[in-house]
Order: C-alpha cells, then structure tokens, then sequence
C-alpha cells in the first residue's frame, strides 16, 4: 500500500529537513464525559499515524477539567476502544498538572495578567460582546494583585459557593477574537473528581489547560479540528507569556484540520446523549450509534477505519463524505476475512420427491470462495428443504434464472433439481414447491458438467437448521446531514433503522472462534454481544452493495 500524505504530513517532513534531530510528538486528549466516535477515530489514526510514521511518541492524555460530565466508565470505554484500533498507550490525565497550573495562574495573577471576577456567569457573557460589538470591561477588573490572590486563595480552598468568582486572564476587551476578551481559566466546582477526589474546588478550563498540558509534555505538534482556529491566539499568548517568565523553553505549535462530517451521521456527543437518555436508541453501544463500541458491536473491523481515514485524507476544507464510503471499506475488509454461510431470510419448503424420507446427501462447502486455507464445512441435503421464496416464481421474466415451473436450477454445492409441481394456500401464494433431483449431477462430481444451468441458490434442509434472530441496521438518520437545519433532529431518525426477523441457517452457523460472516446473498453479519450458542443473535454489518434508497 503506497503511504498516504497529507499537509501536516509535509509541514513535519520540512521541520525536519530543517533539524534532523526533531523527535516528533503527538497527543490524542479526549474528555471522559462520553464514549469515542467516528470523528475521534479520524484524530487518532492521524496523532498516532504520524509519530509512528516519524518514531516518534503519541500522547493519550485525557482532559479531566470538569468532574460534573467525567466518570472512570468512560476512561475505561475510550482507553478500550484506543486498544480496538490498534493503538497502545500509557494514559496521562490533565488532573497529573493541577498543582502545575494552579501555580502558573498564579504567575498571571502576580504579573497582573489575571484577576477573579465575582460578576455571576451571564453578565460576564453579556460583558463580552458579540461578533460584530467589543466587550466590556468589568468592574472587577482592576482589583489590586493582592486582594486577586486572596480571593483566588479562598475559591482554591472552597470558601465560597459555586457560582460566585471565576479566574479570569487579562487580555483585551476590544479584541475581534471574542476569545481573548479576558477569557475565564478558572471557575469553582464542588464536585468530586474521580481521581482527586475532594482535594480540588476550582477546575481549570479547557483553553487555558489544554496549551499548557501540550507544553509540560513537549508536544510540538498539537492537532485539533478547524473549530479551535479561532483559539489559536489565546493558546499562542498563554505559552508566550509562559515562555517570556521562564517557565517553557520551547512551545508546541497547533495546526488544524478539518472534523469528519459523515451522511447519515451524527457526531455531536451532546445530541448523542440525548439519544440514550430519551431511548431513542438502546444504549451508547447500540450498533446503530457512531460511537466506536456501537461500532464494535455492529461488526465493523478496526482495520475498515484505518482504510476509511486512509482514504478521505486530511486537509483544511469542510466537506461530507458520503456513508457509503465507509460502508465500501468495511466490505473491502471483510470479503477477505469473512467465512460464508446460507441463511434463508423468508422461506419456503421444497419437498425432493425422488429422495427417500431418511436419505441424506453429504455435500461440502468452502468457507471462503478464494481462500483455501479457510477449509470446507460439511452440509447434508435431505428431502424437505429451505429456500427463499423470491427464488421461486410461477410466471417469471425472460431473463429470471431461478426456479420456476419445469424449470431447472443447481442447488448450491448440491445438486441439480427440477421443479415438478407447487402447491398454494388459501391466500393463493405458494406454499410448497415439489423437485425431483438428479442423482448424477452433484457439485464436484464427473457428472456435474453434463447439466448446464444458469441458475445456483442457495438452500438450508429443514431438518438440520439453526432458527437465528437478526437485526437487520440501517442508517440511524434519514436525513443526509442530521442536525444541521432548524428541525429538531429527532424528528429525522429512521424508522426502519431496525428491523429483527427470525432465520433459518445451516446448522453449522455457530464457531466460537468466528465472530463475523457473510451470509451469502444477504450481506455481513456480526454474532451481537447478548448472544449465546443457544439463543444466536446476529447484527447486519453491511450490505453486500449499497442499496441505500435505492429500492434494491
């Protein structure tokens, strides 16, 4: 595979032209406030991607700042789902700097770049203006250094209530970047963190965390998406003051690219949430959910997102990549990895009138149609069979090669039959399709040539079966870029998004050591997590082609 490139890519090839001896280092910072998705799949085959590619290191460092949102369940779920792809890394935690950034404030309080504002939350917002009006300062501004750090003291050891002072840096209340308008880096929360425990009750934020936690750690390349463009002058002016105290030597610098906007998909953690609390889905881990441990129990291959990632590349436009494509990597994925297997998804009966009542034929089947070294399975034909009904028709169109009337067709791995008769219902549909076989024509045998057909389905005997539960998923949204209008993006779910019906397959469907298969015909599927030998339940991965509003 030729390595793909990209422009970060070139921006770190020239820096090196430039010092040979620069070790690169990368860092992917999740918040543990919820489960990975598809958008911080693409960060992390992009950190983790280019400190392989240049041996260099890649940081997992979670941004614990806000133990209101944050929980050890999700370190645990994004610290799995890192493993899932393929990506092993010792965890640091923003929480490890507490003591270090409590003390950096303090730099900016004693240097008058920062002071503690007591006006509540909504007048400090409405004091910064908007895009087109400069802020305000606020009355609090102009407190001494000293009256500054006695009241940062006081929120530090939990002398006031939450709500009433937050840390704010001095920057420029005229700036256009609504970001420097004296952006706040502290606020008080009187909420146990789940590593602190109670030993803090002020939280540092995200812009004033993030820059520094990239500077103790001597990233050089901190990745984020195009959103926190317009953050790039607040995080330069931290670190430079930083620098200019003698703090940090060498700053990181942040470059950003464009977030993965996919069809069909929804990437907002929020609305997410939303989701699962309403029920409208069953769970983070529900397979139609773009989260990667819904992603994992649908059946989606850790290796189809590196494809994907590898694919639609990284750059600096916005644009939707269409579900499809994903969809086209997992096939490519699991058509080489996949062992097939008949299922009959709508059935009907063919009695074999030329078979005994006890006769049964030992046919054999390969696992993979390409792939020897995937073996044979054994199947046994007997005289009542399953197959699917849109394989049999009394009128069919010229060019329909199944079954029909007089009609001939192969069963697959079997033999040749013949339709003789069918028998209806009281509703007039066909009910039981009666063949006769011939004996010399099994798969595999000399006389399997001398019967020429264009037709081959597939087939399970009803004697030896395994009934199966499927869930057959769909896109989880109708619309091509949900949440994105004034409609409220509920009312854009799918409906048919799920879909459960009861199977027929061969009986032998169950391998402890298969968890993913392609039921020929029909598409990938997936053994669901509440599975057991006894109760199977199988999760619809993809389709065999995309046939998404398409009628097929």
């Amino acid at each position: 595979m030729v390595e793909s490139t990209n422009f970060i890519k070139n921006i770190i090839l020239n820096d090196k032209k430039n010092n040979s001896d620069l070790i690169i280092q990368t860092r992917f910072p999740p918040e543990p406030n919820g489960h990975l998705h598809f958008g911080h799949a693409k960060s992390i085959f992009l950190n983790f991607g280019l400190a392989k590619f240049f041996k260099g290191n890649c940081n997992l460092r979670f941004d614990d700042t806000n133990p209101s949102t944050e929980n050890i369940t999700y370190v645990n779920s994004i610290i799995d789902s890192l493993n899932w792809l393929g990506f092993k890394a010792k965890p640091l935690y923003a929480s490890d700097y507490f003591d270090l950034l409590h003390k950096y404030a303090l730099v900016f309080i004693k240097n008058n770049l920062a002071y503690v504002d007591s006006n509540p939350y909504e007048k400090i917002k409405e004091l910064r203006g908007t895009l087109t009006t400069g802020g305000i300062k606020s009355k609090y501004r102009e407190r001494t250094i000293e009256e500054n750090l006695k009241l940062f003291d006081e929120m530090k050891n939990g002398v006031h209530k939450e709500g009433t002072h937050v840390l704010r840096l001095k920057i420029n209340m005229s700036s256009p970047n609504i970001n420097m308008r004296d952006p706040v880096i502290y606020r008080i929360k009187n909420t146990k963190h789940h590593r602190t425990k109670d030993n803090w009750k002020i939280f540092p934020m995200y812009d004033y965390t993030h820059c520094i936690s990239d500077a103790i750690e001597n990233i050089n390349y901190s990745l984020c998406t195009l959103e926190f463009e317009d953050h790039r002058p607040l995080y330069d002016w931290i670190l430079e003051k930083l620098k200019l105290f003698k703090i940090f030597k060498t700053l990181p610098r942040q470059i950003e690219f464009s977030r993965l906007n996919l069809t069909h998909v929804l990437l907002s953690k929020r609305k997410l949430l939303h989701l699962v609390e309403s029920k409208k889905v069953n769970g983070w881990d529900d397979p139609r959910m773009p989260t990667l441990i819904g992603a994992k129990r649908r059946g989606y291959p850790p290796e189809s997102f590196k494809l994907f990632m590898d694919r639609i590349g990284i750059s600096k436009s916005d644009s939707w990549i269409d579900f499809s494509t994903f969809e086209d990597c997992v096939r490519e994925i699991l058509d080489n990895s996949a062992h097939r297997r008949f299922v009959i998804f709508d059935p009907i009966e063919v009695i074999i009138e030329n078979f005994s009542d006890n006769q049964e034929e030992l046919c054999h089947a390969k696992n993979h149609p390409k792939t020897e070294d995937f073996g044979k399975r054994k199947m046994i034909l007997t005289k009542r069979i399953y197959i699917e009904k849109q394989d049999f028709m009394i009128n069919p169109p010229k060019n329909f090669f199944r079954l029909k009337p007089g009609g001939r067709v192969r069963l697959r791995n079997g033999f040749t039959i013949e339709c003789t008769s069918f028998e209806l219902n009281d509703s007039s549909e066909v009910k039981t399709i009666k063949c006769k076989y011939f004996a010399d024509s099994k798969s595999g045998t000399e006389g399997f040539s001398n019967y020429k057909v264009k037709g081959n389905i597939h087939w399970v005997s009803k004697k030896y079966n395994k009934k199966i539960v499927v869930n057959m998923y769909d896109r989880l949204f109708i619309s091509e870029q949900p949440g994105t209008t004034d409609k409220d993006f509920v009312e854009e779910l799918n409906p048919n998004s799920l879909k459960k019906i009861t199977c027929f397959a061969e009986k032998n469907i169950y391998d402890n050591s298969i968890s993913t298969y392609q039921f020929e015909r029909h598409g990938f599927f997936h053994i669901d997590d509440g599975s057991s030998e006894e109760n199977l339940i199988f999760n619809r991965t993809v389709t065999l082609k995309d046939s998404w509003n398409k009628g097929i």
